[in-house]
Parts: structure tokens; C-alpha cells; sequence
């Protein structure tokens, strides 16, 4: 009668991190589509508030690649080793799919022209997923090591161009250099350090079989040892990331510069900058207030809210340009990847308060339909369920 509370919790605690994280998500891609076009992470032409709305939302990707390898763990329960395994590969290959085929031209790009495909989240946590299909018939060490070894290994890697590979370059840029593949594609998320990110968040995922407080020591410890690993090693400037920091004429631009870790591949530095926290917010989330209740329910069906708020943000983008430009057909293009993920007309963009209301009635227009969804999916267990 104890017992079924805490494996309640537990599993609750996931999905509160997992929807909290989503919701962040949202902002970045609300600027993406609607903010005034300008890049948030250069120091030079940047402000305070464009570069830490954009910093907040770094946390997403690394913190959502491990919380699906801690969730692949919890579904060990109930699923056999074998089971559990074709899920993850099956699964993997729909999202490497929906990304590049289905997602891209009805969600993101709003085209079917296919004139550019880029290779981003949904397509690295695919291909992470079926290489942990294969990882958890590892002993749990053996993943640990492997995990850690492509998170905090692959920037010695960093020296190594894909032109040195020859004909074989595109591989290269697959696993570790993001870049172009032909004119049509482009790699935004190189595996290497996500697929060692779901393997850690394998590994995570086996504390939720201790106790209660020794659960939340080592979720608080291990939080806080990366979070301060992250602050020794920036400060150190050494490895860990290939962007060094620099003093800056002002202590604001400073801090910016030493929080602006490599994200395309994820550095070192990123990686133990956003996992760290990461680790203490799931902590904290185990005593969660009744008022974040929606963002739990996001968190049990993150596709659905990724793929229903892409498509509501996009809307609105279409929207803005037919009443503030008088036509729509640059909301439909995007050829080259200074164009992407549309076209954005001279004189584009809301300024970062329109950003912010936008990101607040995004989230709130599609709660209602996560709510739904979330219903469906515990009142009912077909199998098409578990891949949306």
C-alpha cells in the first residue's frame, strides 16, 4: 500500500520536468517564427534579455534526450528486455521519419518542396533511441561508461573536419560536425553526444528503484557536482568547449559570454551547464505545486504538444503576414537555411514583449487539446498510442 504512492510519484516527477521543459521549448520556437530575425548569442550585437531567452531555452533538447532514456528505464517494468527494445528502434525510426518526411512539410515548413531538409531534434533523438535499443542489453556500467564517453569525450573530437574524410565527409557531419549534406540537407544535431546523453539518462533512470531519500540525495548531488564541474571547467577555459570565454567591458556582457557554451554539437560545458540544474529541478519535482498541474499533463504526451504547438506557431506566422503584409507566400518558403524555417518579409518581427504574449497564448491555446490527449491515452492502450 506504500509501495504504489512513491512509483506514482516518481513517474510524476518525470512528467512534470519533461512538460516544464516543453513549455520553455515554446518560447524559443515562438521567437524562431515571430520575433524580429537576429541571432540571440552574438555578443556583439545581442541585448541581456534576447540572449537569456534564448539561453533558458538551451535546457530543452539535453534535458528531453535524458528524460527519455530515464523513461525508456521506467518502461523496463513493464515491458520485457525484448519488448522494450523493439519499441525503442520502432519509435526511433517513426521519429526520424516524422521529422524529415511528415513533420517538416505539414508542421514546420508549411511546403512540400523539399528544397531544404534540416536534421534536428526529433531526427537525433530517433537515431538515439535506436542505438539504446541495442545498449540495454549492456550491464548498466558498461552503458554508463559508454554515455559518459561520448558526452564528455566527443570534444577532443572537435579538430577533426569532415573534409578530411573525403567522399566519406557526409558520415562525418552526421556523427559530429553539424553542416550541410548536398544543397537539400542540413545537420543541425550530430549524434554522437546524444546518443551518450540517452544512455546516461538510462543510467539515471535505475535510482528510481532505491529509496525515496536516497533517490533525492543522489538526484540533489549529482545535480549540484555537474552544475559546479560545469563552473570549474568554464572558468578554467580549457576543455570542454571550443568557444572559449573572454572578460567582456561589462560585467552583464561578461556573465554572457561565459554562459554562451557550444550547443551544435553540444559541448562539455553545455551539456553539464543545462543537465546539472536539470537534475534539481527533477528533485524539486517530486514535491510539485498543485498550480503546475497543466505542465504535467504536457509532459505525458511531449509529441503531441510538440508537433500541435509547431503548428499553432506557424499558423499564427501566416496569420501576422497576410494582416501585416498583405500576403502569406513567404510563410510557405524556405530554401536555404538563412531562410529557415520561412522567409521573413523586411520590417518582420515582434519585439521580445509581443515574443513573450505570443509564447503565453501559444501554450495556453494548446493545453486544452494536450488535456484531451493525455485523457485518451490512459483510458485506452492501443499501441499507436506510444508513438504520438
Amino acid at each position: 500500500m506504500t509501495a504504489a504512492p512513491a512509483a506514482r510519484a516518481r513517474i510524476e516527477a518525470v512528467d512534470l520536468t519533461r512538460g516544464i521543459i516543453m513549455i520553455v521549448m515554446a518560447l524559443d520556437h515562438v521567437r524562431d517564427y515571430l520575433a524580429v530575425p537576429a541571432n540571440p548569442t552574438d555578443l556583439v550585437t545581442t541585448t541581456p534579455a534576447l540572449f537569456f531567452t534564448r539561453w533558458i531555452t538551451h535546457f530543452c533538447a539535453p534535458v528531453f534526450c535524458l528524460l527519455t532514456g530515464v523513461g525508456a528505464r521506467l518502461s523496463l517494468g513493464r515491458k520485457t528486455r525484448g519488448e522494450l527494445a523493439r519499441f525503442l528502434w520502432t519509435r526511433g525510426l517513426w521519429l526520424i521519419v516524422l521529422d524529415t518526411v511528415i513533420a517538416r512539410c505539414l508542421v514546420y515548413q508549411f511546403n512540400v518542396d523539399f528544397q531544404l531538409t534540416v536534421l534536428d531534434v526529433l531526427w537525433s533523438l530517433g537515431w538515439s533511441m535506436i542505438a539504446l535499443s541495442a545498449l540495454i542489453y549492456l550491464p548498466p556500467a558498461a552503458i554508463a561508461v559508454f554515455g559518459v564517453a561520448l558526452a564528455a569525450g566527443h570534444d577532443l573530437l572537435d579538430g577533426v573536419r569532415p573534409a578530411s574524410f573525403g567522399v566519406l565527409a557526409p558520415i562525418w557531419n552526421i556523427l559530429h560536425a553539424p553542416g550541410p549534406l548536398g544543397s537539400r540537407w542540413f545537420v543541425a544535431y550530430p549524434l554522437i553526444p546524444w546518443i551518450g546523453v540517452m544512455a546516461l539518462g538510462w543510467c539515471i533512470g535505475g535510482i528510481y528503484s532505491w529509496t525515496v531519500e536516497r533517490r533525492r540525495r543522489a538526484l540533489l548531488w549529482l545535480g549540484l557536482g555537474l552544475t559546479g564541474a560545469f563552473v570549474v571547467l568554464r572558468a578554467v577555459n580549457g576543455y570542454g568547449d571550443p568557444a572559449p570565454w573572454a572578460p567582456r567591458p561589462t560585467l552583464a556582457v561578461t556573465a554572457m559570454s561565459f554562459l554562451n557554451a557550444t550547443k551544435y554539437p553540444p559541448s562539455l560545458a553545455f551539456l553539464l551547464m543545462t543537465l546539472g540544474p536539470a537534475l534539481i529541478l527533477l528533485r524539486a519535482a517530486e514535491t510539485p505545486a498543485r498550480w503546475l498541474e497543466p505542465a504535467r499533463i504536457i509532459g505525458r504526451v511531449p509529441l503531441f504538444y510538440y508537433l500541435v504547438h509547431f503548428a499553432a506557431i506557424h499558423a499564427i506566422a501566416v496569420a501576422v503576414s497576410a494582416l501585416s503584409f498583405g500576403t502569406v507566400r513567404k510563410m510557405f518558403e524556405s530554401p536555404t537555411i538563412d531562410r529557415y524555417p520561412v522567409t521573413f518579409p523586411p520590417g518582420w518581427g515582434f519585439s521580445l514583449p509581443g515574443v513573450y504574449a505570443a509564447w503565453i497564448g501559444v501554450v495556453i491555446a494548446v493545453y486544452p487539446l494536450c488535456r484531451w490527449y493525455a485523457a485518451v491515452k490512459q483510458r485506452r492502450r492501443d499501441w499507436w498510442l506510444g508513438y504520438l
